[in-house]
């Protein structure tokens, strides 16, 4: 494992540059689009076998922070019929880790349809487990979605800052530490919000979960309907 020195800060706050058109649009009005990777070998069925939400970076363990988005995992795997259990003792150990970029901005000139959009990331992923994931592991800007900028909304949008997040989950049988699977969920989006990112991602990552071997999808979250 890449034991590089790291920042120690999950998040990399940078000033959101957009016209008012963009301010006006609020995260949560558009559905949270995710691509979603997952993996699995041998993964037991849902039967009652305990799990315990654990860190996979060290430094989160204990902290607040992280027990609010590791709630989220768990609450979704007992909807599935696993029960919670203690590290020391249950039978899968599920290790979670999240995180947002520092953002790019992006000048726009052109329509949504220019197709030159996004060359500044580069194309495709970066990588993971390198420095610079989310600002910490392998992230390395190398995100690009053709599909980001999809609505006439954003035609008369000069500035605006672009961030990556995403989230990464593994399962290990803990009695022989094999692993049984391994996931990641994507996202590129104008918030840089870890309480906004985290639990949409959470429920990509767990929609029509475990998903097919080695599959990729995009999954669309659908807002949150607004309290009267």
């Amino acid at each position: 494992m890449n034991t590089t020195s790291r920042p120690r800060t999950k998040r990399h706050r940078l000033a959101l540059l957009a016209l008012p058109a963009l301010l006006a649009l609020s995260a949560c009005a558009t559905p949270f689009n995710a691509n979603v990777s997952r993996y699995q070998r041998e993964l037991p069925a849902p039967a009652g076998q305990t799990f315990a939400v654990v860190a996979d970076d060290p430094r989160d363990e204990g902290g607040l922070e992280f027990a609010q988005y590791a709630s989220l995992v768990s609450a979704q795997l007992q909807k599935l019929g696993y029960v919670p259990g203690n590290p020391q003792t249950s039978d899968l150990v599920v290790r979670f880790d999240y995180g947002v970029d520092k953002g790019r901005d992006k000048v726009r000139t052109t329509g949504f349809s220019d197709p030159y959009f996004g060359g500044w990331y580069g194309p495709g992923w970066g990588g993971w487990g390198h420095p610079g994931f989310y600002g910490r592991r392998g992230w390395g800007y190398g995100w690009y979605d053709p599909f980001f900028w999809g609505g006439p909304g954003y035609q008369s949008v000069d500035v605006v800052t672009v961030y990556a997040s995403g989230i990464d989950m593994k399962i290990d049988r803990r009695a022989d530490g094999r692993r049984l699977f391994e996931g990641k969920a994507e996202a590129a989006s104008t918030s840089d919000r870890l309480p906004y990112l985290v639990p949409n991602l959470v429920e990509a990552m767990f929609t029509d979960f475990p998903g097919h071997n080695g599959e990729t999808v995009r999954i669309s979250v659908a807002p949150e309907k607004k309290k009267r």
